[in-house]
This record gives structure tokens, sequence and C-alpha cells, in this order.
């Protein structure tokens, strides 16, 4: 299906808030949504209000505070919790509840028709008010695709904005998650969210073909923070897209992307992982010789994503045994000093043998080339 139209929700601050070192005061919850908000996300998801008394009064100031994204909240499909959202002026309200064997069994000992009456219960409630309204069956992918569609088609005939799919405990595969969103797609006229943790590695992959099957709604969190592995990632998701067609997140402020990552793994005390997109300190940096001298001709050879998209720079490593005598020269065309063909692949020849014996730095390279300089 085509991609045009989809919405990035992003949950930072309720799955990420979550995650193992995460507590935020409230002035960094709000530092938190305003730099999301101007990224340019769609949708802004905060703890439940029965949470505690500081989430309810976060929810209401956040809400209050005039952003472009509209302020959500995840809660319990429960009136006392959707009344309390709708006082703390949330602008939608997501309700969960767990429909498969395993949590039916160890969380609320519910069977579909109990399910389904009260979310009827809950749902007319929100209907009187002006707020976004999405139901979700947690652990979706444990759930019976014939018990999951009866409650899917229940809830949307409700009047439901939209339904969510969760993969509660990331064990969905790509091609799974494909045809489950397939045919709830050709069950439900509502929108369709998916939220995919990351416990086996597949929370990009898997919101991915969520929207190729034709969801509409991605969760998301900086830096993928959450819940035990978390869900995929904001500046995953992005770099995903971007790879696709660049003019698919064209509505994103992309430079700012590196700060909110960083901005976050600050809070939470974990460095920016090695492997992030877009934000890692090596996602433009470029090592093996026949890298360097293809990338240095034409970036797009191995560079997939602009990183001046993202306000970031290549860079060209010459500190070490691999280093070619391409990004040898073009060291010294930063340097303001001309090499030779010759000159450079002696140079590179030198670098390459001192690299075999100890750990170069740049200044030792620099050196090197001033030598070798004509």
């Amino acid at each position: 299906m085509p991609l045009e139209r989809f919405f990035l929700l992003d949950t930072t601050l309720r799955e990420g808030e979550q995650f193992a070192t995460a507590r935020f005061t409230s002035a960094q919850r709000l530092a938190v949504a305003e730099a999301l908000d101007a990224v340019g996300v769609e949708y802004i998801e905060l703890t439940s209000p029965a949470a505690s008394p500081q989430s309810a009064r976060d929810l209401e100031t956040i809400a209050g505070r005039g952003l472009r994204a509209r302020v959500v909240t995840h809660v319990r499909c429960h009136p006392d919790d959707a009344r309390l959202a709708v006082e703390c002026g949330a602008q939608g309200v997501n309700l969960l509840y767990a429909t498969s064997e395993p949590l039916r069994r160890a969380s609320h000992g519910r069977d579909l028709d109990q399910i389904i009456a009260e979310a009827e219960v809950v749902i007319g409630y929100l209907r009187q008010h002006n707020v976004e309204i999405r139901f979700s069956a947690e652990d979706t992918f444990r759930t019976d695709l014939p018990a999951l569609l009866r409650v899917y088609q229940a809830v949307a005939a409700m009047g439901v904005h939209r339904i969510g799919l969760a993969d509660t405990v990331g064990i969905a595969t790509p091609r799974q998650v494909y045809d489950v969103v397939a045919r709830v797609r050709a069950a439900v006229g509502c929108d369709i969210e998916f939220h995919g943790h990351n416990d086996a590695g597949c929370a990009i992959a898997n919101a991915f073909c969520a929207l190729e099957a034709g969801a509409t709604h991605i969760d998301v969190t900086v830096l993928g923070i959450g819940e035990r592995n978390g869900i995929a990632s904001l500046s995953g998701m992005i770099a995903r897209l971007a790879t696709l067609d660049p003019s698919l997140v064209a509505r994103y402020d992309l430079e700012r992307l590196p700060d909110l990552d960083r901005m976050v793994a600050d809070l939470v005390g974990v460095p920016v992982p090695f492997d992030a997109p877009i934000s890692s300190p090596f996602a433009f940096h470029h090592k093996a010789g026949l890298h360097t001298k293809a990338v240095l001709r034409d970036p797009r050879s191995y560079e997939v994503l602009d990183p001046a998209l993202f306000g970031r720079n290549r860079t060209v490593a010459v500190a070490h045994r691999l280093v070619g005598w391409h990004a040898v020269a073009e060291r010294a065309r930063e340097l303001g000093i001309y090499l030779s063909e010759t000159a450079a692949r002696q140079a590179a020849a030198r670098i390459k043998a001192l690299g075999d014996e100890h750990e170069l730095d740049s200044t030792t390279v620099d050196e090197i080339l001033y030598e070798f300089a004509e």
C-alpha cells in the first residue's frame, strides 16, 4: 500500500519512562515534549494520569502547552481512567486491554464478551468528549486471529478513531506483522496503529511492514527506549522511510534529531548507541580503503542517507592500517598540501606499517603527510 499517509506517535514520555534507567522530572518531561514538537512528530503520548498524582499534573501541563502535536495518554479501559484523562485535557485517549490467552489468564481474567462490553462503556463515555479514541489489543500477536478480528470489528463499530496492534513481547516477525495488519485492514475502516517491541531485534522492520500492510500510525520513542529492549526508535524509523524516499520525511525537522537523541541519552544515563541510525557518532564514518575511495568519488556509493539532511558530516578515517591512498590524498587536501599519487601511496604504506605495530592518532598521520608533501 502507498505510504504517503502515516503519523508518528512518540511515546518517550510513556513507554520510554518504562526504560530501566529512565526517571524524568516534570521539567525534563516538558523539555522532551517541546523538543519532540519541534521535530514535528504528530502525536506525543504520556503516561496515564492514574499512574501517580504527578503524572496527572504533567499531563495537564503539557496538554495545555499549545503544542502542534496532539497530546495523548495511554490508559486502562476503565471509566475512572478515561474520565481522569479527559479532565487533565488529553487530546486523545489510548485505551488498552490484554486479549491474548496468556495475559487474559495472568492479568485480568475476562473473556472476550466481557472485554467488548467494558470497552463499549468507556468508548461511549469518550465519544461524548472532543478526544481521539484508540483501542489497542495488548499482546496482539499471541491472540488468536479470529478472536482479534472479533474484538477489533466490535470496537470499530463503536466509533473509535483507530485500533492498535501491539507486539507487546517482541515476538512477531515482519512477515507475520504484514499478514496480520493486512487482515485487520480488510476487516475495519478506521485507522490502525502499530506498537512493536524490540526483544528479537525486529522493531523497525516490523513497524515498516505494518505501514506497508496498511497501518497509519507508528509508535516510536527517542533512541527506542522502553520496557526491556524498548520499541522502534524515532530516528531509526525516519531513517528507514528516508531510504525509501526522502520526501516521506520532509515534513520533519531532521536536523534536530541528533540533538534530541543526545538529550534523551543524557537524561537516562546511556551513550547514544554505536549503531543508532542518523545520530550515532559513527553513522557517517568511513574507514576501509575500498569504501573511502568510492565514497570520496560519489558519496552515494556507500551512503544511502545524505548526512547533510540531518545536520551531520561524513568522516573519513586515515589513522589506521586499513587506510587507502585516496583517503590519504583527501586528508592532505584538507591540510592545504599536495600529494601526488606516488607520494600518497608511499604515505599510505608508511601509515599501514605503523598501524600494524600500534594505534595511531591524527597528529602522527598529519606529520607523515607533511613529510611527503611536494
